[in-house]
């Protein structure tokens, strides 16, 4: 029998280590491409919901929705598409002849492990501050681990000196090889990075038109505000909480349409906060807060001052437990003389229980809902509905 154990390892050659970094590279890019896309619509789009908003825990939008979805003024995809995109205008120098299968892979492990290092933070805040995780987020994590990977690999393989010593060649190589290449990659790169900073529109800062008296308002016979057409043709009823995102996206995208179409549209507003303490639907601490919020505006009803503390509500900080009522309704105008309102007063709560029983017959176990015509739609109202308005 022959004996093979002998035989020399043949060591597999540059290539075979590069074009999976190049092609990581590009997954990345593609991902972040998708996640920007996806991160304007969930502020833009009324209707749109990423394909991995699964669950409560695994939900892509949720993670967008997040203040901690923006850095310095730019959303986190979009620093991906423009690290990516550097790494993938870096990567042609490391395979050129001169570098000589040894330049730049130390300056690239640290930028790996800078990304990794990045990833590991981002996963940290959607376990512990979040409480929800993306998955196309996740996708990116594993594409930086597995790029930090690949260049240990090769500087494992074709490297010779420590990655400290390496830096200062990678530099010399930069500066005498591929001098004009890397000036106008600095330039490029330095005039984006600029750009970003300071001229990123901030399409995530939601807000509603500013509020005019024009627009009529009132209370039903129920005693639910309203605002709009005293005489519509279409008449929609909205159940929201005050901390939850697709609330203040819908409630505003509505409040834009009544300002465009004021002898059109009249919306009647009803509480539904999800907060354990009050709904009974929700078992567990959730949107802890919204109740009270939603007592601040029963309170402002009372004083004729409830569309004004409505935006200013829905503009508060998600998630904020303690309220200052008494600086909520100098912002909206409501004179208390000089003392903070008692908004548990029984009344205000039956007020509030009011609507949420009224919630829960007719079958909402989320927010927003919407009552048009009789007929119950969660989430969303679907688009042919408000077309018939905006298309007249």
């Amino acid at each position: 029998m022959k004996d093979n154990s002998h035989h020399p390892i043949i060591p597999l050659s540059f290539p075979v280590y590069f074009w999976p970094v190049v092609a990581l590279a590009g997954f990345g890019l593609a991902d972040s491409i998708y996640l920007s896309i996806s991160h304007y619509r969930v502020y833009t789009d009324i209707g749109y919901a990423s394909f991995c908003a699964i669950s409560k825990a695994i939900n892509c939008d949720t993670v967008s929705q997040s203040p901690y979805s923006i850095l310095w003024g730019v959303p986190i995809p979009v620093w991906g598409v423009f690290g990516y995109a550097c790494v993938l205008a870096i990567l042609p120098f490391a395979a050129s002849r001169e570098a000589a299968k040894e330049r730049l892979w130390s300056s690239l492990f640290w930028v790996f492990l800078c990304f990794s290092l990045y990833s590991l933070a981002l996963g940290l805040i959607s376990a512990l501050m979040i409480h929800s995780y993306c998955l196309m987020c996740i996708v990116s994590y594993a594409i930086n681990f597995l790029l930090l990977f690949y260049a240990w690999l090769i500087r494992r393989r074709f490297g010779k000196n420590g990655l400290i010593a390496d830096l200062l060649l990678d530099a010399q190589f930069l500066w005498h090889q591929k001098r004009v290449h890397t000036i106008m990659l600095v330039l490029v790169s330095g005039a984006v990075f600029g750009a970003m900073v300071t001229k990123f529109p901030e399409y995530w800062r939601l807000t509603p038109p500013p509020f005019s008296e024009s627009i009529p308002t009132g209370v039903t016979e129920d005693g639910h505000p309203w605002i709009g057409a005293h005489t519509p043709a279409l008449e929609i009823t909205e159940f929201t909480d005050y901390q939850c995102f697709q609330c203040k996206k819908m409630h505003f995208f509505l409040r834009r349409l009544i300002e465009a179409h004021p002898d059109k549209i009249r919306l009647i507003h009803r509480h539904y906060p999800m907060d354990n303490k009050v709904n009974p639907i929700v078992k567990e601490p959730f949107h802890v807060g919204s109740a009270a919020m939603s007592l601040v505006a029963i309170y402002a009803q009372s004083k004729g001052k409830f569309w004004e503390m409505n935006d200013i509500l829905f503009n508060a900080d998600l998630g904020q437990e303690a309220i200052n009522t008494k600086t909520l309704m100098n912002q909206a105008g409501v004179d208390t003389g000089g003392t903070a309102p008692n908004i548990y007063d029984p009344q205000l709560q039956i007020a509030l229980l009011t609507d949420i029983r009224e919630g829960m017959k007719i079958g909402i176990n989320g927010t927003p809902a919407y009552v048009i015509d009789g007929q119950l739609y969660l989430g969303q109202i679907p688009p042919e509905i408000l077309d018939k308005i905006t298309k007249d």
